[in-house]
């Protein structure tokens, strides 16, 4: 029960090299895409920095020159006004002039020791946002102009009064003055710099005045506000920037924000720009989604190919496994196809080694089962013969003895001694296969000894040689030289070679032929003994039963089929075998082989010497 599980939840090989190269590859890919985003990730900190960096410097400059044309602008104001040489209708309209020259200018004063002492402004623009002269000289009231204002360029801070007219004011000492302490303010509108915070749709932008509100901002509702954040924390109560300008990462409104933050030269305002972290790093994030994407992609390929390539290895050894199946079921004519050299290949080639080895000892394992399967029928027909010889024989010598005794006592030419004739020539018939039974069935006791074959062979064929002379058959002896000796009884091999001969005669029916005798030693040291002749031979159904009693070929009354039968008995009997080689039309060959005589001596096991020619 425990085998079964196991050999179920099991993986085979194809799917443990599909899953170990997907596990390199997913290592691999995730090795690379973390190591690829970790710097990518680096480099885009180190671009952001410096991107926003640059923005924050090019707002700066841009805001230094438009201040700075604002303040030559109000440099012409100034002029106008303090020139003492132009009369008042004439300096009126040319104030009037610049007014609508200089759109974004909304009033230029002058004060004297902190006293206002001229007010120009664009009453149309008042007007147009619903405010007066008055709500300028009042806002001037509660923003007093301080000394350390007017250091370097002088002060920008907002002004805005209104929503509908959003202002700045410009603090300077105007050039040309006299001898008396004179400042000038300039009130001009914020819509130039506030396209200038909303130019870019990525970065928000603002400006700073010296007092810490927002002059101006990429949102509007920011604008006049004070500014607050965690980014003012980092920069310090002063703003101090160290360098051009200084990037900083912050939270701001729940937000993570890179920003970077410039002072302007000599005006006290802080630009800054700053971008959501989200938005800087969304590049990132669709490297990250392509490298997703990818790394999918060479997931599903690498499935494919190792799904393709443990095909390519394991199809080889289904085969070997469906042939290894199919030798269990016995068939082991089967061959693998070899592809390959390597080590599959040397595999599927031992195997196929292998399965011709087994081919062949089923052969021989085949041929041997039919040699065992003939000697038992032959000790089935042996048993048979004795009982039937032992119930037969003593009847057949009482019937024997009666018609003997009758024929001695009937007339010669009467029809009772013709008949009683016949009985006696049957019944010695009978007695005659009730013998050749008995010596078929009955293992003699026959005292063997060291016997030379070619003498046998010699002194059969001497005995038939005249018999089928007369039929007209020769007999050819090639025999074996320095032959040795074998053990058993001589007599009893002579009997099978002139029952063999004398077969060779009958079956030839009066045709000439040739009857040879061919000895020799084979390799493993045994003796073999071929009768061939040049008969009509024998088909496969007649040569597998030859060696069964009682069958023959021959016409009723000729043969009893037990000649070949005892032949086997005794050729099994000296430990050696006896076949037959035919084809019809091609003659007839019996051979018989028999183990050579061994002798010991001392304590060990030598052949016997070769028998001297002619013993």
């Amino acid at each position: 029960m425990e085998k079964t599980k196991n050999k179920k939840l099991g993986l085979s090989i194809r799917f443990k090299i599909m899953f170990s190269l997907l596990l390199l590859v997913s290592t691999a890919v995730g090795i690379i895409t973390f190591t690829m985003a970790n710097l990518f990730h680096t480099d885009k900190t180190a671009y952001i920095h410096d991107l926003t960096s640059t923005m924050a410097l090019h707002t700066t400059t841009e805001v230094e020159a438009m201040l700075g044309s604002y303040r030559e602008r109000s440099e012409v104001f100034a002029r106008i006004m303090l020139e003492p040489g132009l009369p008042g209708g004439q300096k009126e309209k040319l104030l009037q002039q610049l007014f609508e020259d200089f759109r974004e200018f909304v009033a230029v004063a002058l004060y004297r020791d902190g006293v206002e002492a001229a007010l120009v402004y664009d009453a149309a623009a008042l007007d147009q946002a619903g405010l007066t002269k008055e709500d300028l000289q009042a806002y001037r009231l509660s923003s007093p102009i301080t000394a350390d204002a007017l250091e370097g360029l002088g002060l920008v801070e907002n002004s805005t009064l209104a929503a509908e007219l959003p202002t700045l004011t410009l603090v300077s000492i105007p050039a040309g003055g006299s001898d008396e302490q004179v400042v000038m303010t300039a009130t001009v509108r914020l819509e130039t710099l506030l396209r200038l915070a909303r130019q870019s749709e990525v970065f928000d932008s603002f400006l700073l005045d010296s007092r810490g509100n927002y002059l101006a901002h990429s949102d509007p509702l920011q604008i006049g506000k004070p500014a607050k954040g965690e980014w003012l924390a980092q920069l310090g109560e002063d703003g101090n920037i160290k360098g051009l300008v200084r990037a900083l990462e912050f939270a701001a409104d729940g937000r993570e924000m890179v920003g970077a933050f410039a002072r302007t030269s000599g005006q006290g305002l802080l630009v800054g720009v700053q971008i959501p972290k989200t938005a800087a790093y969304l590049t990132t994030r669709e490297l990250l989604n392509h490298l997703v994407v990818v790394s999918l992609m060479l997931l599903v390929v690498a499935a494919l190919l190792s799904l393709v390539w443990s095909r390519r290895i394991t199809r080889p050894l289904e085969r070997l496994s469906q042939a290894t199946r199919s030798i269990g079921q016995g068939n082991f004519g089967i061959q693998v196809e070899v592809r390959g050299s390597d080590e599959i290949g040397e595999l599927a080639s031992s195997f196929n080694r292998m399965a011709g080895e087994l081919h062949h000892r089923e052969q021989a394992l085949r041929q041997a089962q039919a040699q065992l399967l003939q000697s038992e029928k032959m000790a089935a027909f042996g048993q048979l013969g004795a009982g039937i010889a032992h119930e037969v024989k003593n009847p057949l010598a009482g019937i024997l003895g009666f018609a003997q005794l009758a024929l001695r006592k009937a007339e010669s030419e009467s029809t009772l001694h013709k008949h009683l004739s016949i009985i006696e020539k049957e019944t010695k018939r009978c007695q005659k296969i009730i013998e050749n039974l008995m010596k078929f069935a009955r293992r003699e006791n026959v005292e063997f000894q060291p016997t030379d074959l070619n003498a046998v062979v010699t002194d059969a064929a001497a005995i038939v040689e005249h018999q089928l002379g007369i039929a007209k058959i020769r007999i050819e002896r090639d025999l074996g030289s320095e032959l040795p000796r074998f053990n058993g009884s001589g007599n009893q091999i002579q009997q099978v070679l002139m029952n063999l001969m004398l077969n060779a005669q009958q079956a030839m029916k009066g045709e000439p032929g040739e009857v040879r005798l061919t000895t020799r030693q084979l390799e493993d040291g045994a003796l073999e003994l071929r009768v061939s002749d040049t008969g009509p031979g024998m088909p496969k159904e007649v040569r597998d039963r030859i060696f069964e009693p009682f069958f023959t070929t021959k016409p009723s009354g000729e043969g009893t089929g037990l000649g070949l039968s005892v032949s086997y008995r005794i050729i099994e009997d000296h430990g050696g075998q006896i076949r037959v080689e035919s084809e019809p039309g091609e003659g007839a060959t019996f051979v018989i082989t028999l183990p050579q005589h061994q002798a010991v001596v001392g304590e060990q096991e030598t052949a016997m010497a070769p028998a001297a020619a002619g013993a």
